[in-house]
Order: structure tokens, then sequence, then C-alpha cells
């Protein structure tokens, strides 16, 4: 039958179905169409189109319902076709879509009204607002109309979208809604500061928004509110009152739910009393303790007075936090007291102490100094008075040398080591705090002693070396001294000076050489036992220090110029910033370079040069060199992540600050691209380069002033696929002709693979020219289709491939042959089966006698032959066999042929008058292409007469008969080179007399 290519579609609508079909070949005089249920194939809805409409809208159907859809099509002759498909209709989204979480955390319940029509089930996709991530995937059958999610996360918005699902088609409809947030707990509020509160708490993620509320409890007012974003664990309140009493209140809000949650109170911090101090009072024995009151708030003052060193509690007193002084009665004479002012807010206190204040001491008694007996010792004592302790002074009659305190309980002191030959001066007085008694004094002579603390120094200069002493504690002079080089005892210097001088300066001295001074203290005619010091010049620095690159990446040559004087030893100091280790070398004063070997590449190293004189050093500048870096191995190109990138990677060997990588097209030395890149980086990804291109890249790396390449690395970027391929078949010929255009970017070539559909055989591969953009694929199988690929070839990577399928054109079937079996209503055509395949055959016969319709069969690839029923009678016909394979056919020569005539029917004989005889007779089915009437006389069984008449002729009238003979007549109907013939009929001309008559 011929097909309508019908086709059913809802655009979007789930009430109705729009049918389309093409109109058959020849037309239609009209359409019937039948919906009906698809399980019980009850009847629905019909309906009726007119001819030259093809299209149709079923309405007021269910939706989600499958339904069978039919359309006949009336063709000519009350002939018809019809074609049945199966439908669907989209569902209906669900009504009444409510989310709600009861007020709990965790938990959303879904509900909705079913949607209108039929359905296979719900999906229900839960999605959380903020991340945009599903959270839920689930189906329920169709008669679900509830759901519950649970172990969502508190205080979340979520969006739900649910869908009916009907067949591939599908309805949805969405809501949003937010969880019960939860309450923080462990809230906490602790003092940061004299000014600060800070508040923690735990479950901060159970909330959109926490709501602070922070409220001075002195003057029951709001201090400061916060709102904060969810995740917020803690928050420090500034600027606060110190020694204030606060109390905190949190809410959690999330979408339309707010919670209230814990409180707390707390104090911050009192600020210290400033300026604390205790001080006489008018009073005799007493003291006042005052301070300044600090900012904020507190409680109460608690004051603490406190006796001695060791703290002793006195007395203990509160006082109202407006106070600023106290006073303390009846205290002992001659006593240390401190007070110690705390402010106490809460739980908290806050501390400031004075310094220590005495009462008025009594003076001592009983004071007397004596000798015992010794030149060289004085002694001191006297009775005891309260107080702190006791204040000595000793000295000579013109300096003051020593003062001495000592404690209460102590009542004599005994002076040793003294000067002899000196004139002392003895004071002892009792102290008690500020207060000080009337001295007691007296005076004596001892013998002088040698200068002390004689030391020799350069003071850091090379040329000079400075002398200096402590005066001898003795009535000298003067000093006299000596001064000479200690490794060749030769004398230097002599000096003399006054006892008043403590220091003298040799200049003019030799650099990094060793002296030795010896000197002595004279009073009158006596010297003191000799003293000596010894020092060496501080050395020159050497000169000329520099560091060089011997060109072996390990190893570094050091070079320098010694300065004027002595040195023991050179000292050399090799380190970098970027190794821990560092190189020390001594060498002998004569040897003026060294050369550090095992160094590592690429690094940076400073070198300092020390000369060493006695314990003294002077070092040059730094000098500054870079050892040479290793150049980078394994240097690999790769292509990237897309056609237009290079990936380059490497190995450190060691050494260097930077790498270089330079990019360059491999037929070329310039450079396209320079990328520096930090040491520690192996690897880079190159962009923005031509596809399925060749390149070069090398890596420098850089120390310093320093350069080592590495070894030349070959890669190529991936080449782009071709565009537009397309293949055809070549109509004279059994091939195909693969056309493409060329892709940007360059390429080596092409490599073409060509694979015959549903065989087993490998398939055919061929290469094309880098500009090719087509080429021919022959000696193929006729009517077979292949699937072509193509791909960009650069180096040894390819590119994507691109494949398209074509079909050579079938082969034509041959010996077609069209032969009537001696029937006038059947034709018998056959043929040759060609090589090759093919989908199948059209065979067409075509009615050339009629206007009647052509007769088309489609048969199997493997059929040759086909019998043709039911034709008309002596009619002549054309076949044509064409082979077909997709939209390709190859046609075979037409043949023609007849079919058998029948014989003329109702055949009558008269003869109008003596002479004549006519012929008439009736056609069968649509005639003959010619009649053939034949008259026989019967005497003689001769022929007398043949006429040859036209297909549309009826009748016939022989003349010029004897009259009065009877004839035998046959009228035979031909069609080609077929006939067939009438019965013989005789008749009798008429005699003259029935003529007269």
């Amino acid at each position: 039958g011929t097909l309508l290519n019908l086709s059913v579609s809802d655009h979007g609508r789930s009430d109705s179905l729009l049918l389309s079909w093409d109109e058959p070949e020849g037309g239609a005089e009209g359409y019937s169409l039948t919906l009906s249920s698809l399980g019980l194939g009850t009847l629905l809805q019909n309906g009726s189109a007119g001819p030259n409409i093809t299209s149709f809208w079923f309405h007021g159907l269910t939706p989600g319902m499958r339904y069978k859809v039919e359309v006949t099509a009336t063709l000519a002759c009350m002939e018809t076709t019809s074609q049945a498909v199966t439908a669907q209709t989209s569902p209906s989204p669900v009504r009444n879509l409510s989310l709600s979480s009861g007020g709990r955390s965790a938990v959303l319940h879904a509900s909705w009204v079913h949607a209108r029509g039929q359905r296979d089930g719900y999906h229900l996709a839960l999605y959380h607002s903020d991340s945009q991530t599903l959270v839920r995937n689930a189906s329920v059958l169709p008669n679900a109309s509830t759901f519950l999610f649970d172990g969502l996360l508190a205080g979340s918005e979520y969006a739900l979208k649910v869908s009916t699902l009907a067949g591939s088609s599908q309805a949805s409809t969405s809501i949003h809604q937010w969880t019960a947030p939860s309450i923080p707990t462990q809230l906490r509020l602790s003092p940061g500061s004299s000014t600060s509160l800070v508040a923690s708490w735990v479950g901060a993620g159970g909330a959109a928004w926490l709501h602070l509320a922070l409220h001075n409890l002195l003057t029951q007012t709001v201090t400061t509110t916060l709102s904060a974003r969810r995740g917020l664990t803690s928050y420090t309140f500034q600027h606060l009152r110190p020694g204030t009493q606060y109390w905190l209140g949190l809410s959690a809000t999330a979408g339309p739910y707010t919670v209230g949650g814990p409180n707390a109170t707390a104090w911050t911090y009192p600020l210290s009393p400033g300026n604390v101090t205790l001080s006489s009072s008018e009073e005799q024995s007493s003291l006042q303790a005052s301070w300044s009151t600090p900012a904020g708030e507190r409680d109460f003052y608690l004051v603490t007075l406190q006796e001695g060193e060791d703290g002793a509690l006195t007395r203990n007193i509160s006082v109202g936090g407006d106070n600023d002084h106290v006073t303390f009665h009846g205290l002992s004479p001659g006593k240390q007291y401190s007070v110690q002012v705390t402010a106490v807010a809460g739980p908290y206190r806050a501390s400031a102490r004075s310094t220590a204040a005495w009462t008025q001491p009594l003076a001592p008694s009983g004071v007397s100094l004596s000798s015992q007996g010794s030149p060289y010792s004085l002694l001191a004592s006297w009775e005891e008075a309260m107080g702190e302790g006791y204040v000595l002074a000793f000295s000579p009659m013109e300096h003051l040398v020593k003062n001495s305190s000592l404690l209460r309980g102590v009542t004599n002191f005994t002076y040793e080591g003294l000067r002899p030959g000196t004139l002392y001066t003895f004071e002892v007085s009792t102290m008690a705090g500020p207060y000080t008694s009337t001295p007691r004094r007296i005076t004596s002579w001892t013998y002088p002693l040698p200068l002390e603390q004689l030391t020799l120094s350069n003071q850091g200069h090379s040329t000079s070396l400075q002398a200096s002493w402590r005066a001898a504690p003795t009535g000298s002079t003067g000093y006299t001294g000596t001064l000479w080089e200690t490794k060749s005892q030769e004398r230097v210097r002599n000096m003399t000076v006054g006892n008043n001088w403590t220091n003298v300066t040799f200049e003019d001295l030799v650099p990094g050489r060793q002296y030795t001074l010896e000197m002595a203290a004279m009073a009158g005619l006596y010297r003191s036992p000799v003293r000596s010091a010894t020092d060496w010049t501080y050395p020159l620095a050497p000169t000329g220090v520099t560091l060089t690159n011997t060109r072996h990446p390990l190893g570094l040559s050091a070079f320098w110029d010694k300065a004027a004087g002595d040195v023991d030893q050179f000292h050399l100091q090799l380190y970098s910033k970027s190794h821990p280790a560092q190189r020390n070398i001594s060498v002998g004063p004569n040897t003026h370079n060294f050369t550090f070997l095992g160094l590592s590449p690429g690094i940076q190293y400073f070198l300092k040069v020390t000369v060493l004189a006695g314990p003294y050093r002077s070092s040059s500048h730094f000098a500054t060199e870079w050892t040479y870096p290793l150049s980078l191995a394994n240097v690999s190109v790769q292509p990237g992540r897309r056609p237009q990138e290079l990936h380059v990677s490497w190995v450190e060997s060691g050494g260097g600050r930077d790498h270089f990588v330079q990019l360059s097209v491999a037929e070329s030395l310039s450079i396209i691209r320079n990328v520096s890149i930090p040491r520690g980086v192996t690897q880079l990804d190159l962009e923005g380069l031509v596809p399925g291109s060749r390149y070069r890249v090398e890596i420098i790396s850089q120390a310093g002033p320093h350069r080592t390449s590495s070894q030349t690395a070959i890669g190529y970027t991936v080449p782009l696929p071709p565009l537009s391929l397309s293949a055809s078949p070549v109509s004279t010929a059994w091939a195909l002709a693969v056309h493409w255009e060329t892709p940007p970017g360059q390429r080596d070539g092409y490599l073409l693979s060509m694979h015959e559909e549903g065989s087993s055989a490998p398939a055919r591969n061929l290469e094309a020219g880098k500009d090719s953009t087509n080429v021919t694929l022959a000696r193929l199988a006729p009517g077979t289709c292949y699937l072509v690929g193509i791909w960009a070839v650069a180096g040894p990577y390819r590119s994507l491939p691109k494949n398209v399928t074509g079909c050579t054109v079938p082969a034509a079937p041959t010996n077609l042959s069209l032969t009537n079996p001696g029937s006038s209503s059947e034709l018998y055509t056959c043929w040759n089966k060609p090589r090759g395949g093919r989908d199948h055959y059209r065979v067409i016969l075509y009615s050339l006698s009629t206007q009647s319709r052509d007769r088309v069969q489609t048969l199997s690839p493997d059929a040759q032959n086909i019998t043709w029923t039911h034709l008309e009678a002596g009619s002549r016909f054309a076949v044509q066999v064409i082979a077909v394979k997709g939209s390709l056919e190859a046609s075979s020569t037409n043949v023609t042929q007849w079919t058998h005539p029948l014989a003329p029917a109702n055949l009558t004989l008269g003869s109008p008058s003596a002479s004549t005889l006519q012929v008439s007779w009736e056609a069968m089915g649509r005639g003959a292409e010619d009649y053939v009437v034949d008259v026989y006389d019967t005497a003689s069984s001769s022929r007398v007469g043949r006429m040859v008449l036209g297909g549309d002729a009826r009748s016939h009238t022989f003349r010029n008969l004897s009259p009065g003979t009877r004839y035998r007549v046959a009228v035979r109907a031909t069609a080609g080179p077929f006939h067939t013939s009438t019965p013989n009929l005789t008749h009798c001309t008429r005699e003259y007399d029935a003529l007269l008559a």
C-alpha cells in the first residue's frame, strides 16, 4: 500500500493531539480518522478530512493517556490505504503543591493534588537554594500525593520540583520553603577587656540569621544590636563601659521563622584606680591613701594597708565607688607601709598599688668610731634605733669613695683594704624611709697601693693603642709606664703622667702587631708594684676581594690582596642565602687566592675575607657571584587540552633562580614566545598557538647573569578536524567522492578510513596531502554503504575524527523480460540479480494503452521475478525494475508486452442488399488494437474479403458480393502479436428477387 508517513504530536498541549501525514501519490479523495483507547480498543473519536488536507486535531483528550490513531486514505477506484500509530498526550502538572516544615528544623512535608488525567508516576527533586545542589531525588507511584523529606539542614531554604511523568513527557511545578531554624546552644558572655565583651555559642549553622541584643543593666538601655549570617560563632562587643553589667539576648531567623534563644549576663572588667599614692598626713603617725577615679563603673573600692617588706595586712576597709581617698590613723613610727586599692565590679577586680611610705623615724644614739690597732681598718658602732636601716659614708678628705647602707639590727661595720697613706673620713647616720639622722664624723690615714684595672685597647684603630686604668687607691702623685713590642721585646715608648690622668694613647704603631704596657703608681718617693696589659693594634682589611666563576658549575675562585701591617692568617667565609650550609676556610698569611669546589649549581654565593691578628678580625666587603645553573632535564612537549595549547614539563636538576620557556616555530629560529617561570614550577601550558603546527621548545635556566639551555624539545599541537565532511556517490562509477573543507591551522596531511557497514573485514586506510580537500574512493561494491572517517594528522597526533556515511549507486538489474503466459490478464516479469547490494527493488508496470494508474511493487533485494495479474485484456504494458539503495536508484531498460485480447461478442450478420453483407459485433473489455474481418465463400471455402479495422470499429459492410450466396464470416481482435477470433458465422446475401420485392 501507499505509505502515509503518519506522525503525531501534541505541541505542548495535554488534551489534544495533532495528526500529520503525507498525501499519497496521485492524491486522495478524502481521509477518515479514528482515535481509540490503546488497551481496550474502544473507539473514542472519529473524524474526516477532504482531499489536500494533511493534518487533523483531536481535542478534549485525557492528559497522559495512550491512544491509537488511524488514518485511512480513500484512493481512486475506491481503493484505500491505512496507517495506524500509537501516541500519548502530555501529562498535566500537579495542583495545589505545598511544602511545609511544620516548625521542624530537619523535615519538609510535600503534598499535592493529583494531576488531571493519567500518569506513570511522579518525580520529586529537592534542591538546596543557596548552594543550588540537588539534595534528594525520588520517584513515587502515580497514586502518591505526599512525600516527607528528612535529614535536612536546619534554617535552610529548599526548592522542590514535582514532575508528572507519562511516557517520555513530563509536566513540572516548583515551590520554595524554609526549614525551621535551630537555636544555638552554650551561649557564653565573658569579658574580653574593660571595654569589650566576647559572646560565643555552639550550633550556629542551623539558622540563616542570628540576632543579638546587648542591654546595659545599669541604665536599662539597649547598647548594641547585631544581625549576622549563618555560621558566625562568636562576636566581640566593643566600646562598652568598664565595670558594667550587661545582658545579652539571642534569637534565630530562617525565612518566615524566628525562634528565641538563650541569654547571658556578664560584667566588663573594671579599670584599676590611677595614681595611687600613700603620703604623710598632718597628724603624727598617720598616712593618707589617695587615687584618681578611673573611667567606667564599679561597685566599691577595697583599700588594703600593708606593713613592712613582707606586706603583712594591717588595715582593710571598703569605701564607695565614688570615693578617691582614705586616711589611716594610729600607725607605728619609723615603719614602712604600702596601700593597695582594688576596684570591684561583679566578680572582677582591678588593683593598683602605691609606692612604700614611712612614718617619721627616731634618730639613732650612741654613735662611735674607733681604731682596732691596724693601719688598714676602722670600726664604726652605734645603738639600735627604729627605722629601715642605716646609711654609712666613708671617704678620703678630698673625694667621696664609698657609701654603704645597712639593714636594721647591724650596729658596727669594718672597712678593709684601704689605701695606705691616704686620709679618710667616715660618717654614719640612721635612716628610716625618707628620713635620716644627723651624721657622726671621724678621719684617718692609710698607706698608698698600686693602680688598678690597667687595660690596653686598640679601640678599633689599626695604628694606635689606648691605655686606661683606675686611679690607685692611694695619695699618688703620678704614673709611669713603658710600651714594648711583645714578640721582639723592643722598647717602643716611655711615658710619665700626673695623678689625675686615667688614660693615654700611643700613636703611629704598626697595624696588626701585639704590644705590652707596664705601669706603676707613684706616691711621693714610693712606687707601687708594676701592673702590665697587652693588646694588638687592629689589622687592616684585605683589598681587591673578588669571587669569580670558573665556568665549572660547581666551583668559584676567590682572590684578594694583603693590606699593610701584620697578619696571623686569612679566614674565608662562603655562604648562600638560599643554602643552609656555609664554607669556612683558614689559610696562611702569604696566601692570596683559593678555589671552592663542590658548590651547588645556580646559587648566588657571598664571600667575606677576614684578616686575623690576635683576637681581632677585620673583614672585607662582600664579594658575590653565581654558579652556573644546570640545564633542565626531561623536557617534554605534549599537546595541551585544546588544539591551540602545548603542555611543557621538565624536571629541575638543581639551582637557578628563574626559567625562561622559549617557543619557536620548528621551521624557524625566531622566538615567538618567551615566558618567565619562577623556580619550583615544573610545567607550563602555552595557549593561543596554531593547531597542527610543529614547535620547538628550549628552556633557559638563569642564575644571576649566567644562563644554561636545556636540550631542545619538539612538539606538535593537535590539528583541528576537517570541516563540512561529505561523501557522495559518483554517478558513472561505483565510487564515493569525499569532500571536506580545510580547517584553520596547519597539518602534515589527512588520514582517511573506509569501512563497509555490516562487514567484519578490516577498514581501508589511505592518506591525502595537507592541501587536499577531496578524494575519490574507487573499486567499491555497488549499492553498499560505507563509514568514512577522516583525521587531520600533525606529527604523531591526530585530530578528533569526522565521520560520514556514504552509499554507492546500486547496480541496475539486467536481462529484464516481460512475457505473456497466454493469458489475457497476466504478464510475467523476470530479471537477473545484479552484483552488490540494495535495499529493495521497485518494479513499475506502465499501461501504454490506457490512462490507468501505474502499478508499483516493492520487492525484497533478493527477488528476481513477479507476476502481474488482473490486467486489462488486449493492452500493451511496459515494465521497469529499479534497484534502490537509500535515495539512490539504478534502473533497468524498459521492456513492453501485450496481454491477449478478448474475442468480440454478439457477432451478427445481415444483408441489406443483394451484393452486400453487413457484419457487426461488440467489443469485450477495452476492445482490441485492431479488428480483422474475414469473409469466406462457404461453398468453396475461399476467402473473398478481408478488412483490417481500427480498435474503435464495431461493424463493417462488404460490398460487391454475389447475391444469394452463403458466406462464412469471422472477426478477430488483435493486440500486438496476439489475436483472438470469434466463432464462424454464416449468412446469405439477398436474392435479386427479394430485393425487387
